[in-house]
């Protein structure tokens, strides 16, 4: 191999790892201009990147939420018209709609110039500048974080607490953070930590480490609470979907007892997660036939 092939061969081994570090060419579009962003981190950089495929769930494909539904539509509205709204925390176990609603909030309001971000927990450090990016923009922005919780320590969480309320600074007008969570605290909470609340004048006093714990969940103005559905809840949601599917359906009893054995063979959870996944196997193994 002559000096210049060698010379050509080693540029393109070196072009090759830079691409792998650097984020994609997004071309001559500004990335702000999607709808739907994403916070995506590489080595020491960091930016904004378009998301093309989003889910297009509607409010009217979940069931059995109308009260959280309520409150955080009411809530986005007052956003939207630039009146005072909360950051919002959604909490319970998983499969209970939590997610899909924030989605569908989106949908609902995208028309009038929503823009959501996704940021994952362990880029909640760079909020603030998220925030610098986006507060001098004339949309309205909802930062999406799924499944948040934190180790001890975490160093995402006091982040999160300086943007939301606890900062020199303020969080811009133009931005919400819509959160969800298995955890209403957020941060694992031991036994141990409520044996140290203490009785003083008849006034209960919860310990250091309690008390800080509460204080972030605290920094949402609006908690919503999802539970588990219970079997006719469950069924109602897989009616839904078979609906919404097209499915062919000879016997409702017959669709409700294979959906039952399904939830069974799925851990026994009857959530609406899973009455979907039956839904579209249902849908599907009918076209086969």
């Amino acid at each position: 191999m002559s000096e210049l092939d060698e010379f050509f061969s080693r540029a393109n081994l070196l072009l090759d790892k830079l691409e792998s570090i650097l984020p994609a060419m997004q071309g001559s579009q500004d990335p702000l201009d999607s709808p739907v962003l994403r916070w995506k981190c590489r080595g020491n950089q960091s930016w904004l990147e378009p998301v093309r495929l989003v889910s297009s769930i509607l409010l009217d494909d979940l069931q059995c939420i109308d009260r959280q539904k309520s409150s955080i539509l009411q809530n986005t509205r007052q956003f939207m018209l630039g009146l005072p709204a909360n950051n919002v925390l959604l909490w319970g176990p998983r499969g209970t709609g939590k997610s899909s609603l924030i989605k569908a909030i989106f949908n609902s309001f995208r028309p009038q110039g929503l823009r959501l971000i996704e940021v994952e927990s362990q880029h909640l450090v760079d909020l603030q500048e998220i925030c610098e990016i986006i507060h001098r923009q004339d949309s309205r922005y909802i930062i999406y974080c799924d499944d948040l919780s934190f180790a001890d320590g975490d160093p995402a969480y006091k982040a999160l607490k300086v943007i939301l309320d606890g900062s020199v600074g303020t969080t811009p007008e133009n931005v919400l953070v819509y959160a969800t969570s298995n955890r209403r605290h957020l941060l694992p909470e031991y036994m141990s930590e409520n044996q140290r609340a203490e009785l003083i004048e008849g006034e209960l006093h919860l310990g250091d480490a309690t008390e800080e714990k509460i204080s972030l969940s605290e920094r949402f103005g609006i908690w919503l609470a999802f539970h588990p559905f219970n079997q006719h809840q469950y069924l109602q949601i897989v009616d839904h979907w078979l609906r919404e599917l097209d499915a062919p359906v000879d016997s409702t009893e017959g669709v409700h007892q294979a959906a039952l054995r399904w939830a069974l063979e799925h851990g026994g959870s009857r959530s609406g997660r899973v009455a979907w996944q039956f839904a579209r196997d249902w849908t599907g193994k009918a076209g086969l036939d």
